[in-house]
């Protein structure tokens, strides 16, 4: 056998063995994949300076997803308000785990490609003028995996952030477990994934969902019809028996980019 065969066949097994050996995230599968269950997540919403998010989004389309993924960070989520008020871009990304969040995205951050990407969408000015940043974990008893809209579906997405008093975050996430979702889809609201944020200030975790709904007229009607319903009435009062659980709710609601994996 010729010495450069030999080469090429051990090439292409040593190539075979690192395949079998890396990590699911070097190469990120998509959604659907019940690893996410496992990752740490990051929200992150850019406030864009004005006239500036359609070269952000650009960016992103262009530049960024395929250069996060070279780094092995996954693309979840993509999304814009649909208050035309709101020149934010929302979006969420998956890691392996807490401590391979910063080494990746420092690596993606440091890119020469990425660098030169940013040069050059900020010729005529920064883009961003301030970023939100949450890292969470899923919920394994609220969430199974995040799955993707199938066929053309239209659809938007509802953010929703709890604020719960000291000590009553377990009680929410019975609540829900029990009882809510059921009812969310009795009333024609989709599931979509539950995460509890991991503060980095040491204060208390919030429960952070989304839902999705045909539009927004059908989203507040179907919410309109759920806090009617005796079966929630009910639930929510007994969960509340020795005070209340919620102290404050926020509640966005965006529409997917096209290139969004989760639309």
């Amino acid at each position: 056998m010729k010495p450069s065969l030999i080469v090429l066949m051990l090439l292409g097994l040593s190539l075979t063995i690192a395949a079998q050996k890396a990590d699911p995230f070097d190469k990120p599968k998509g959604l659907n994949g019940k690893e996410l269950g496992k990752a740490y997540f990051e929200l992150r919403t850019y406030h864009c300076n004005e006239n500036k998010r359609p070269d952000l989004i650009r960016r992103f389309e262009d530049h960024t997803l395929r250069l996060l993924e070279r780094h092995g960070i996954t693309n979840v989520a993509y999304f814009i308000p649909t208050d035309p008020n709101n020149n934010s871009l929302t979006f969420v990304l998956a890691y392996p785990d807490k401590a391979s969040r910063d080494v990746r995205w420092n690596n993606f951050a440091n890119d020469p490609e990425w660098k030169d990407a940013a040069k050059k969408s900020e010729a005529n000015g920064k883009l961003v003028a301030r970023v939100d940043q949450t890292f969470m974990n899923m919920v394994p008893e609220l969430s199974s995996e995040i799955k993707k809209s199938k066929g053309n579906q239209e659809r938007i997405f509802e953010l929703r952030t709890y604020h719960c008093p000291p000590g009553k975050l377990e009680n929410l996430k019975t609540r829900f477990r029990d009882h809510t979702r059921k009812l969310f889809e009795k009333h024609g609201m989709t599931n979509v994934v539950y995460w509890h944020t991991v503060p980095q200030d040491g204060s208390q975790p919030k429960l952070v969902y989304l839902l999705a709904h045909k539009n927004e007229e059908a989203a507040k009607a179907s919410f309109d019809a759920f806090r009617k319903d005796p079966d929630w009435v009910k639930v929510r009062d007994a969960s509340e028996a020795n005070g209340k659980i919620v102290e404050k709710v926020e509640s966005v609601y965006l529409t997917p980019l096209d290139f969004s994996p989760l639309k």
